[in-house]
């Protein structure tokens, strides 16, 4: 027989800690397939990993940092000791099943026979009424045996990165069985010591295929394992050109200023705003270019994108609608210009027995090749959730998840991390605000329909803003979403003290502080 509770949460990354919290008065039980909390910050970190913010932009809103105000971006190991701070500080350690694999979920709700019933045109009900809808097996890692659980309530927070690499498609003889060097996945390098990643990579000639952050920063840890007189340098094969930006400073102006602010923000478009302002917005549009154009040609000022080719064609603005944004670690020209890092532009390319092989006909040695390829989050949500659910995830490569959280066809079951904006944290907080205060039924969600046609809006935003929209990011518009979720709460939406700061000031999760909620 399951062992019965109210609410289960699968994941001890920041978006489960944070989940557990908000909904600790339920004691939830929280699922970790590892030995430790903190997700993709202790499992897919490198050495040279840093949080790619200042701390007073990543921290939850009841818990700042002890150090806010240092300017530093934290390391690795830093964020880690604050989500555990966090997740001591406020209980929820205890309330973790650690090395607990979530292998199997099914559903055995009211209409077991019928999902499809479970959620009708008028929608969902309470997410709590004392029945069980979720069954959940769990393998521990000292056990060939899965043990059952039953919720009514089910929080999926396993997030979009980490677990299951993506590993590229080769056609015959052309993939790495060919090579014979070492070829390993970002998720495996991760996985070395220091001193075995300095081995893997001292004196080899290593290539890193991928453009992102988790690509560069390999790229760096590369040329400075190969210092020596046998040093050897790394080559970069980049797919797809991405903008990145050295700090957060444009011509001497804030960042913040360009993209998260109501006013910078009131120039892009939002899901729900009506003919007058969809009439503004396009005659906004020249202004939204010249912004994008100023943020442009500071980068290629700052930069030497063009000296190595390195200058995307597409707008800045695209990649900061898709989260693609990434911070530049000081040392990637730097390693450049003393040829200790090589760029290589590339759509495809393949293996051969001594290293890669590109479009081109032209050929690379190589003894190491380190894939940066990404990760597959929505196969992990696939392989453990049931039909007809698994096939419901996904609307043109995005989950239509109503409040970044609820998708309108599963019953209760809430997805958190799987909705990206500048701060992921403070967009998981202020989500699983919005879910506690669901569970308690101060509120009620719309219909089937309307929560729909509301995800339908959003994506379309995101698909209007840059090509890349199947990352599902809401930048562009995340203070108007925060918003909407504020006024289903009862909050109060405009958190600033005055109308200047309001207009012109960032929004952080401590302006998301309870006290601050009254009307």
């Amino acid at each position: 027989m399951a062992i019965f509770s109210k609410i289960g949460i699968v994941g001890a990354g920041i978006s489960g800690i944070a989940a557990a919290k908000q909904l600790r008065k339920y004691d939830p039980i929280i699922f970790e397939a590892t030995d430790s909390l903190g997700g993709v910050w202790k499992h897919c970190s490198y050495r040279s990993t840093k949080l790619q913010t200042p701390r007073c932009d990543y921290e939850f809103s009841d818990f700042p940092w002890t150090q806010r105000d240092n300017s530093s971006f934290p390391t690795y190991l830093e964020v880690l000791e604050y989500l555990h701070s966090y997740a001591t500080h406020f209980g929820v350690v205890e309330l973790i099943k650690f090395n607990s694999k979530v292998v199997e979920i099914r559903f055995v709700g009211n209409h077991a026979n019928d999902p499809d019933d479970q959620v009708n045109s008028n929608g969902y009900g309470n997410l709590l009424n004392g029945q069980p809808v979720w069954e959940v097996a769990v393998q521990t890692s000292d056990s060939d045996t899965a043990e059952w659980y039953a919720f009514e309530l089910l929080v999926i927070c396993t997030g979009k990165y980490g677990d299951v690499p993506i590993i590229p498609q080769f056609p015959h003889n052309k993939g790495p069985e060919v090579f014979k060097g070492q070829v390993l996945h970002s998720l495996d390098y991760c996985k070395l010591d220091e001193e075995n990643s300095v081995q893997l990579l001292k004196d080899k000639k290593v290539v890193v295929v991928g453009y992102k952050k988790s690509a560069i920063d390999l790229a760096v840890e590369c040329a400075k394992a190969n210092q020596g007189p046998e040093g050897q340098s790394c080559t970069i094969v980049v797919r797809t050109l991405h903008w990145t930006i050295p700090h957060y400073s444009i011509w001497g102006l804030p960042f913040y200023l360009f993209y998260s602010t109501r006013a910078s923000q009131f120039l892009h478009e939002r899901p729900n705003q009506g003919i007058l302002r969809n009439i503004l917005c396009k005659l906004l549009s020249p202004v939204r270019k010249a912004m994008s154009k100023i943020i442009e040609s500071y980068l290629v000022w700052r930069l030497p994108l063009e000296k190595y080719g390195l200058k995307p064609d597409h707008p800045f603005v695209e990649d900061y609608g898709s989260c693609q944004m990434a911070i530049l670690p000081e040392e990637l020209f730097e390693e450049a210009e003393k040829g200790m890092i090589d760029f290589k532009k590339a759509s495809k390319w393949c293996f051969w027995e001594g290293g890669v092989e590109f479009d081109d006909n032209t050929k690379l040695e190589a003894d190491v090749v380190l894939l940066a390829t990404g990760f597959d989050g929505k196969r992990k949500l696939r392989n453990i959730l049931p039909e007809p659910f698994r096939s419901l995830l996904e609307t043109e490569g995005m989950m239509p998840l109503y409040r970044g959280t609820i998708h309108p066809l599963i019953p209760n079951m809430a997805f958190v991390g799987y909705i990206e904006s500048v701060s992921n944290l403070h967009t998981a907080e202020i989500r699983c605000k919005w879910l506690s205060r669901l569970a308690d039924n101060y509120f009620k969600l719309p219909s089937v329909g309307q929560m729909l046609e509301q995800t339908q809006k959003e994506m379309g935003i995101m698909r209007k803003t840059t090509r890349f929209y199947k990352r599902s990011c809401i930048s562009t518009f995340s203070i108007n979403h925060t918003d909407e979720i504020c006024e289903e709460m009862g909050w109060k939406s405009w958190r600033k003290n005055n109308w200047l700061a309001e207009a012109f000031s960032p929004y952080c999760s401590q302006d998301y502080q309870e006290q601050k909620h009254i009307d």
